[in-house]
């Protein structure tokens, strides 16, 4: 799990789910990556247990699955350099023009 909150992407991953879940297509226009390399970040998220995921129709939505960790995570970001005012905007106002998700097609 250390080695995996090495990677200073990969804290800016975790620290955006620590606002609430979101899928891919949010967290593309949080962090500014694309759809494949965030896919790839959060498989390695999940292989060490530190994601939960939740499917709705094609889609499927991430979030932490120890909210507790959230300390332990901010501290990473800390010592990597990643603080949460260099995430982005949180999720709730990210731009939702063209996304078909169950959570924008609900807005």
């Amino acid at each position: 799990m250390f080695k995996t909150l090495g990677d200073p992407f990969r804290v800016r991953l975790l620290l955006a789910l620590g606002e609430g879940e979101a899928c891919v297509c949010h967290l593309e226009r949080l962090l500014g990556k694309r759809q494949a390399y965030i896919s790839q970040q959060l498989m390695s998220l999940r292989d060490v247990d530190l994601l939960a995921a939740r499917r709705e129709g094609k889609y499927i939505f991430y979030s932490l699955k120890d909210a507790g960790l959230l300390g332990i995570i901010k501290r990473a970001g800390d010592l990597v350099g990643v603080g949460r005012d260099k995430i982005g905007a949180e999720i709730p106002v990210i731009s939702r023009r063209g996304c078909e998700c169950p959570r924008c097609e609900r807005k």
